[in-house]
């Protein structure tokens, strides 16, 4: 029975950080995805000479 409830709290506790994983993934692409846009953003500001 001991063993049983070992890896029962073992799975659960590798699906949590299968979950997180996965997140922090998708949280990495969209921070990607961001800086790629504030780069983007940051040039077209500096090309065309625009000031505040």
């Amino acid at each position: 029975m001991n063993i049983f409830v070992i890896v029962v709290i073992v799975a659960i506790i590798l699906l949590l950080v299968g979950g997180f994983v996965q997140a922090l993934q998708f949280l990495l692409w969209v921070g990607a995805v961001l800086l790629v846009i504030a780069v983007i953003a940051w040039a077209i500001r500096s090309l065309s000479g625009r000031s505040r």
